[in-house]
């Protein structure tokens, strides 16, 4: 009865987003991209290979897999790579990643979807990242006796499985089908075995990792090292305009310290908007020339690709998203040993509340919160080194989680 209801969830799921991509061109690109998918995957596969599929929802999730993936793809080269991303969000950015060799859109949970994927697929391993748990296809790769793993996993006392209803139960012979799951903390360890589930281990996060090979590969920007010289430098990273608006009110009253802002919406508009706000003299990244850089206190990224990187330069870290649904990557900035700062809405996220928890991380509910945090942080170099320790160590201390899950996985010692 409860895979009946599923099913006609997922058909008029699918059926509302149909209409929606008339109007919205999101929606527009989730079915666009989905469109013949059979004849696109029958024309990628080699039939003469052999696969393993990694499932991500969207762009966050992808980062989350990417280390393991690559490890996969590095050390067992036999294996191909199948990237599926349920959101365009993801697939749009990553659909020409190198490291896979076919992405494409999951097709909708349906019963003939799933059971045409797999067939078409015959994956070796499945692995699926954080939070997907798609009924249809993960019955089938039970069914063909396909090994699926979920990697990065969180679990929360509010979800689904641990409810004692009759759609909680449905839900929670789910995770019977996975061959092993492999969670972030303590809690989530907790709830799966009160829920009697135990095939799991706790590796950590593997963002630990991923942001661990980005501060390694960062990439150097001349114009910025001149930009901030020898003056202490805040970076602002995914900013939204609550946070822009708290940043340019300390920003205008600020002396002796260089900002850069990488806002979250880089159009032409926002850009302008967020420049409006400043009375500092400041520059777009894209009209900067190094000669004159030193004329400007706020130097702002008006395009995408650049902010990992650019933590490397900064001395504090301020991350939009905390006045809105919820913070952006702070373990970027924080492999960098810079403290953050963010808006009110952190509790979701783990490594927020440890941070925070361990005086390397600072939530600021408005501006008299940020001054106070930031004149702490940036007047007083005792507080900054020690807040920047606990960032390094925090980081350092998780890294690992992608070795741990190969070995499980692969049976290694």
């Amino acid at each position: 009865m409860m895979s009946i209801l599923y099913n006609l969830g997922i058909f008029f799921y699918g059926a509302a987003i149909r209409v929606a991509a008339l109007f919205n061109q999101k929606a527009g690109l989730f079915v666009k991209g989905r469109k013949n998918w059979k004849k696109k995957l029958k024309k990628a596969i080699d039939r003469e290979a052999s696969y393993v599929w990694f499932h991500c929802a969207s762009l966050g999730e992808f980062e989350q897999g990417r280390p393991v993936l690559e490890a996969i793809k590095n050390q067992y080269p036999k294996y191909k790579i199948i990237l599926t991303f349920f959101s365009p969000s993801g697939y749009e950015i990553r659909k020409n990643y190198e490291a896979a060799d076919i992405i494409l859109y999951l097709p909708m949970d349906s019963p003939k979807n799933a059971k045409e994927f797999i067939r078409l697929t015959q994956p070796e391993k499945a692995f699926f990242v954080k939070y997907e748990f798609w009924y249809n296809y993960i019955s089938q790769l039970k069914a063909q006796q396909v090994p699926l793993y979920i990697i990065s996993a969180i679990f929360r006392e509010n979800q689904h499985f641990f409810k004692p209803t009759p759609w909680g139960k449905w839900y929670k012979k789910m995770l019977n089908n996975f061959q092993h799951i492999f969670i972030q903390n303590e809690s989530s360890a907790q709830l799966l075995q009160n829920a009697g589930i135990n095939h799991f281990t706790i590796s950590g996060d593997t963002r630990f990792d991923r942001v661990a090979q980005i501060a390694k590969g960062a990439k150097k920007f001349e114009i910025v090292e001149k930009f901030k010289g020898e003056t202490v430098t805040l970076i602002a990273g995914s900013t939204w305009k609550p946070d822009e608006e708290l940043l340019a009110a300390f920003i205008n009253n600020s002396n002796n310290i260089k900002f850069i802002i990488a806002p979250h919406e880089v159009t032409s508009a926002n850009i302008n908007r967020i420049q409006q706000l400043l009375k500092k003299p400041a520059i777009c990244f894209s009209q900067a020339i190094i000669s004159d850089i030193n004329a400007y206190d706020v130097l702002i990224i008006d395009s995408i690709g650049k902010l990992s990187s650019l933590y490397q330069y900064g001395n504090v870290a301020y991350i939009g998203g905390g006045f809105g649904v919820g913070i952006h990557n702070i373990l970027e900035a924080a492999t960098f040993k810079l403290p953050v700062l963010f808006g009110p809405n952190y509790l979701k996220f783990k490594e927020a509340v440890d941070l925070v928890d361990k005086k390397g991380a600072f939530p600021v509910n408005n501006y008299s919160e940020l001054k106070a945090a930031l004149t702490k942080l940036l007047n007083e170099n005792e507080n900054l080194q020690k807040a920047s320790e606990i960032c390094k160590n925090y980081v350092e201390k998780n890294v690992g989680s992608t070795k741990l899950i190969i070995n499980k996985v692969f049976n290694k010692n």
